[in-house]
């Protein structure tokens, strides 16, 4: 377990060549720190990477400054252990203001959104290792009751972090950055959102890599984070298959390149996304309750009279919260129809990133998601090349 929180907490570093001369800088002053090593660390897959470093004088001033990557990228100032973790997205000037040796946690940080929100996570991760600590060291408490203890209190940061950051803007690199954060419980550190063990944590690690895939499309963090969704996806399906032997079949259990979703279509039928593999699928999120839902539904079936016979499927989800009104509307459609009852608080919306509907997805023969309809000009174009 160690190994693998070791692997993933250290953030893939993007290896885009930066051909726009676009450049960072990273300044300021670190106080009661005269003759100490700053390092300028990179947070790469195989671990920090040292970019830079200085040896402070007497008023703490630094001064770092790099070639801008074409998505977020992230770094750290270090003092020994004393540790600011930083965003940088495209040409930033970012100023850090802080005192040795409580920088980790009490600094300025002006010119970066990003930064600031991260400094934000960061003190509230510190704040939850305190309470963990605080917790395992009650002597009043036993191992049931810490255990039952801890895990209360990280679900209960998991639930702010997820609703108030991360699905509130998963493109965002400070939720990029809160996927990572770990706690130490013993002598593991270990991930607070766990997609290997943890169908919940996978929706969130799963939100946030359908929006990369979206605004920085193949970034190499995007596809980092797609590929832990999916292999997340796979390990919860084995494990139910384990639980389940008489049922399910490991060895056959399939994982594909999307984010899947399986619901009930118009007639009660289950249909699973996934199961559409070798057609070119349209994921369309539509609320029939619009006044422009009769132009978009006409929009489809154009589309859907040209190409199905091509090998395009439309598959459809609703949020109308009203079931009996989306099954009058749906009976005469030739497409698959589905409607999800968590309506505008589905966590489907937040896995793939709809901040408006409608809203669709273009989806490859090889079930992967291509592209999202803020990248389409010409969706006649766009279908007949995947086709």
């Amino acid at each position: 377990m160690k190994h693998f929180c070791m692997a993933v907490v250290a953030i893939a570093a993007i290896t885009l060549t930066a051909c726009n001369n676009k450049k960072y800088h990273i300044e300021g002053e670190i106080s009661q720190a005269q003759d100490s090593m700053l390092y300028f660390e990179n947070m790469s897959l195989n671990g920090p990477v040292v970019v830079d470093s200085t040896k402070l004088d007497a008023n703490g001033h630094f001064n770092f400054s790099g070639e801008a990557e074409q998505a977020p990228e992230f770094y750290r100032l270090r003092i020994a252990g004393q540790i600011i973790n930083l965003a940088v997205d495209s040409t930033e000037s970012i100023t850090i203001k802080a005192a040795y040796p409580t920088m980790s946690r009490q600094y300025e940080v002006t010119g970066s959104d990003e930064c600031k929100q991260i400094q934000t996570l960061s003190i509230l991760q510190q704040n939850l290792q305190s309470r963990i600590n605080a917790i395992a060291k009650n002597p009043n408490l036993g191992i049931d009751a810490v255990e039952d203890s801890v895990a209360s209190v990280v679900e209960n940061y998991k639930n702010n972090i997820k609703l108030n950051y991360i699905f509130k803007a998963p493109m965002r690199a400070y939720a990029y950055f809160a996927l990572f954060q770990t706690v130490v419980l013993g002598n593991n550190e270990l991930l607070i959102f766990n997609p290997r063990n943890n169908k919940e944590d996978n929706k969130v690690y799963a939100a946030v890599a359908t929006s990369w895939d979206t605004f920085y499309p193949k970034a190499e963090r995007g596809v980092n984070l797609h590929n832990i969704a999916i292999q997340g996806m796979k390990d919860a399906r084995i494990l139910q298959a384990e639980q389940q032997p008489a049922q399910i079949d490991p060895n056959k259990v399939k994982v594909s390149g999307i984010i899947d979703i399986a619901l009930a279509d118009n007639h009660g039928k289950v249909r699973r996304l996934s199961d559409l593999a070798g057609k070119v699928v349209l994921l369309d999120f539509h609320l029939f309750a619009t006044d422009q839902s009769p132009k978009r539904i006409m929009m489809l079936r154009d589309l859907y009279n040209k190409y199905h016979a091509r090998g395009l499927e439309i598959y459809q989800i609703s949020i109308d919260p009203d079931e009996h009104f989306w099954k009058t509307q749906t009976e005469a459609l030739p497409w698959i129809s589905v409607r999800d009852d968590a309506g505008a608080q589905s966590p489907i919306l937040a896995q793939y990133n709809v901040q408006s509907i409608p809203t669709f997805f273009l989806i490859g023969k090889d079930n992967t998601l291509k592209l999202r309809n803020t990248q389409i000009k010409d969706i006649n174009a766009a279908i007949q090349s995947l086709l």
